[in-house]
């Protein structure tokens, strides 16, 4: 890894993709001009989906990229002004970080909650997001992803110019384990862009963040959608960068804008070398636990 300057993007996408899309290139194009090497926008940056919303015209065939990750035809809308951008900036890459993509199955009504890395135009990696949120959230509300996001199976590591870039979206963040594929395959920089709920936000946000970063040495870099979406559903924002040990050195306030932050690789180097924890693992790849059961005859001794 070398120096260099990242963006964290933060927006409050609606259910119409026009005007979200339109924003989210505007704030893009800003990142760029100040000097931004690496663009991460957050999940859903396209639109924040309503129940019903018929995702397919805005979904993205990635069978169609030719070997070296050029879209054969017209890049479809949800791409253009983005692929645009990289063009124009073709040494900065951007991440965009969650897109419906139509599965290669066919598969009626499925799509899979794809991240796409651009760099010189061109489409250079996708991370299909592995864990979907099924859950009742603290105010009684179900989310249910599973309904129409198909799951991805492989974790990817982006080797960048200026880093190794490990790839995930928002859920993904609780599975500690996804993180550690990412830190054995080379990452030093984590991604995380993320549509987190505000009830859950509220307290785990933050925590879930600083524990990655701690626990693999590694910058976070985590945009985020904010506020309310329009059709009951509301974002917690507090877009984030921290980084090796675990500090919190860049933060996106209320409302959409972006945070630029300077990531230094002396500080990451220095925090591997001084606590060395990542040489120090002793438990690889899937070793199982070792489980003791107490019998009855032990309590009542």
């Amino acid at each position: 890894m070398r120096d260099f300057c990242a963006a964290l993007i933060q927006l409050g996408s609606g259910a119409d993709p026009v005007p979200s899309l339109a924003r989210a290139a505007e704030l893009t194009r800003e990142a760029l001009a100040h000097g931004a090497e690496l663009v991460v926008l957050p999940e859903n940056f396209w639109a924040v989906a309503p129940p019903g919303l018929d995702r397919r015209p805005w979904a993205v065939d990635l069978g169609a990229l030719g070997p070296g990750g050029d879209l054969r035809g017209d890049p479809p809308p949800v791409l253009r002004p983005f692929l645009s951008l990289s063009h124009e900036y073709p040494a900065a890459v951007l991440i965009l970080g969650g897109l419906p993509e139509l599965p290669p199955s066919g598969e009626p009504g499925k799509f899979y909650n794809t991240l796409v890395a651009l760099f010189g135009g061109r489409v250079v990696a996708v991370y299909r997001k592995i864990h979907r949120f099924d859950a009742t959230l603290p105010d009684g509300s179900r989310a249910s992803e599973s309904d129409v996001i198909l799951a991805g199976e492989t974790p990817h590591v982006l080797a960048a110019p200026f880093g190794k870039i490990g790839l995930s979206i928002c859920y993904d963040l609780r599975f500690p384990e996804l993180y550690r594929a990412l830190s054995a395959a080379g990452a030093e920089i984590l991604v995380v862009p993320s549509a987190f709920t505000l009830l859950t936000g509220i307290d785990h946000w933050e925590p879930l963040l600083r524990a990655r970063a701690i626990e693999n040495q590694a910058y976070v870099l985590a945009p985020a959608q904010y506020g309310p979406h329009g059709h009951g559903r509301h974002s917690f924002g507090h877009s984030l960068a921290v980084d090796p040990w675990g500090a919190v050195i860049a933060q996106v306030s209320r409302g959409e804008g972006m945070a630029l932050t300077w990531l230094r690789a002396d500080l990451l180097q220095r925090v591997r070398s001084d606590l060395p924890a990542l040489t120090h693992r002793r438990l690889h790849g899937v070793t199982p636990a070792e489980v003791v059961t107490l019998s009855a005859d032990e309590t009542s001794a």
